[in-house]
């Protein structure tokens, strides 16, 4: 009897004492389909959830040991905090290095926004892509200047995209940085 109660002892004893090795050498491995390492993959899951995080707004990371750094732009200037304070609790990261530019207030450049979104999620070529939780096509507005950012299928949904932009009143230029999905 008393045996019996000493083996289910024994091996939770063993695994508490192994629990803080796999977490401490967990960050350091990279995942074997994204070649990510945990902290890369827990900044990009935090700052993909944040709630204001959206079409009009593109935000890149860097991870360099355990400073990470923030690029990009927003549209609001809430979202450049919210997105430091959102990675702030992750394990591993001791740094941040926040570069998010905040774009302009303008009720101009927010009318332009609303009219290159209706203009490339309205085309019936490009509609998919607005089916995600957070859009692939970011369009970003600047002074009335545009810049595309994210992903599409292929090299006619990135002319199509530009096409649509460039065909907006009000917007002075378009530079087009979508890139493949692979």
């Amino acid at each position: 009897m008393k045996m019996n109660n000493l083996l289910p002892a024994a091996l939770m004893a063993v695994l508490l004492m192994s629990y803080p090795l796999a977490g401490t050498a967990a960050p350091a491995e990279k995942h074997a389909r994204t070649g990510r390492s945990a902290v890369e993959r827990e900044v990009r899951h935090e700052l993909v959830m944040l709630s204001r995080y959206g079409v009009f707004d593109n935000i890149s990371f860097r991870v360099d040991g355990d400073r990470v750094i923030l690029m990009g732009q927003v549209s609001e200037p809430i979202l450049k905090h919210d997105a430091e304070s959102a990675i702030k609790g992750i394990e591993g990261v001791n740094a941040i290095d926040n570069q998010i530019e905040v774009l302009p207030l303008s009720p101009m450049d927010d009318q332009i926004r609303r009219a290159v979104f209706r203009a490339i999620y309205g085309d019936p070529a490009l509609s998919r892509y607005g089916f995600q939780a957070v859009p692939s096509i970011h369009i970003l507005v600047k002074n009335g200047n545009v810049t595309l950012e994210g992903f599409v299928a292929n090299e006619g949904d990135r002319n199509i995209a530009n096409i649509r932009a460039q065909g907006v009143s009000g917007v002075f230029s378009v530079k087009n940085n979508l890139r493949l999905d692979k």
